[in-house]
């Protein structure tokens, strides 16, 4: 009877460990989500920003069971120390890349700051009106926990080519580069107009990839700005979604977006999706033949942007939904170089009205977004309605995850950049930033 009992203990042990395996195989792509954020989160942190390891982590049930570090190979994450590990590695001019190994891009084209009007501008002492502004947008009149929710972390206005207020939270400063997520979506619609220039690429161009031997071939450079692909996607960052599955444990991200299929007809639906932007980028990578360096070479350098760093997957494609870096000041500079259609130091790098053109609304049928343009958000839709009325019509900005801003106002010769880490906050004030500013200038 001993023996029978031995049998059935360790027949129920054998089953348990085999249920346990089959579940963690199941439940592994949703951890390797989380382990890549983490692991991403912790190497860019360090590298890039200078800030803790251990920051920035956003509030998910998985947060509370990993286990962060680094060593001479990389910074890695895991769950329990064990289970789903994923590293990222630093490479000189190119940031954090999720990777078993430290990939090799090449050598980074130099950026000079000096091809920066605003970064060697002296900070301004604001007017009044300027001030109370910026306070009501760091919640200056908040208690400490309720400042910390708010989340803001640094502020920059530009008014007619001059910085006229800035401002910056503790252990944030002019120097420290901050991350603007889906900023980079509106920074890649700038890159896409210097190759349109360069006779590169254009808007009107199919055929993207070649596995595209399907309806999936119609689809244009311009569908890809404009989001309207009708390529299957999720955007909810949360474990195992499209969006984190592609950020966080696709080595070829462009690729992993070209596999999905079809649910709506070419140009026929307007879907936000991160996809369509990283797949933009795939293209204009093989219609360069530039991998890590193209968005370096084309745009941070003869912008002066020195802060920047644009990071990108395993392949060498640029992260370009989300993978941005750079000092708010040079997120503003981005603003101005709109504001200016296109042109720098006296060179005209965009196409002449590109900026009208990518900011002006095209509404197919059915729209997720009515007042998303090329990469760019806007204050009026295609039918002439106005989405924000304390801004005026013309208005258009660049919008990140967590709380990241960029306002371009043609009509008030306006840029305003908003900064931080708010995935709490209701409302993180920018538009009444942005309110308040104008009336300051008057």
């Amino acid at each position: 009877m001993r023996r029978v009992w031995v049998r059935v203990v360790i027949g129920a042990l054998v089953v348990a460990v085999m249920a346990g395996t089959a579940a963690y195989w199941y439940i592994r792509p949703l951890l390797r989500t989380g382990t890549g954020y983490a692991a991403h989160n912790a190497c860019a942190l360090t590298t890039i920003a200078g800030r803790p390891i251990d920051a920035d982590l956003p509030p998910n049930p998985l947060v509370p069971y990993l286990r962060i570090g680094s060593d001479a190979g990389g910074y890695r994450a895991s769950v329990f120390g064990v289970l789903a590990g994923q590293q990222a590695s630093a490479t000189d001019g190119f940031g954090c890349t999720l990777a078993s190994g430290r990939p090799e891009f090449g050598p980074a084209t130099p950026v000079a700051a000096q091809a920066n009007p605003l970064a060697g501008q002296p900070s301004p002492k604001p007017q009044a009106a300027l001030e109370a502004a910026l306070a009501g947008a760091f919640g200056d009149e908040l208690d400490a926990a309720g400042r910390e929710r708010l989340g803001t972390r640094g502020i920059v206005v530009v008014h007619r080519g001059r910085i006229v207020a800035e401002r910056y939270a503790p252990g944030f400063t002019a120097q420290t580069p901050q991350l603007g997520w889906s900023m980079a979506k509106s920074v890649t619609s700038l890159l896409t107009g210097v190759l349109v220039a360069q006779g590169t690429v254009s808007l009107s161009d199919a055929r993207l990839r070649p596995e595209w031997t399907d309806d999936r071939a119609r689809i244009t450079v311009e569908d890809l700005l404009r989001m309207r692909s009708g390529l299957a996607w999720d955007e909810t960052y949360d474990l195992g979604t499209t969006i984190t599955a592609m950020l966080y444990d696709q080595a070829d991200m462009a690729s992993f977006v070209a596999s999905q299929p079809l649910v709506h007809p070419v140009g026929s639906a307007q879907q936000y999706s991160s996809g369509s932007t990283n797949l933009l980028c795939g293209v204009l990578r093989a219609r360069t033949g530039r991998g890590a360096d193209l968005p370096r070479a084309e745009l941070l350098a003869p912008l002066g942007l020195a802060s920047a760093v644009w990071e990108a997957d395993a392949t060498g494609t640029p992260v370009c939904s989300s993978y941005l870096w750079a000092t708010p000041r040079d997120w503003a500079a981005i603003g101005q170089f709109a504001l200016a259609d296109g042109v720098w130091n006296g060179r005209r790098l965009l196409p002449e009205g590109w900026m009208r053109q990518t900011t002006t609304t095209i509404t197919p049928p059915s729209a997720e977004d009515p007042n998303y343009a090329a990469g760019w958000w806007t204050n009026s839709t295609a039918s002439g309605s106005v989405v924000d009325e304390r801004l005026p019509r013309d208005a258009y900005w660049a919008s990140g995850h967590d709380g990241q801003r960029l306002y371009v106002v043609p009509s008030e010769q306006l840029v305003v950049v908003r900064l931080g880490f708010s995935p709490a906050a209701d409302d993180i004030r920018t538009e009444q930033l942005v309110a308040d500013v104008i009336g300051a200038l008057g």
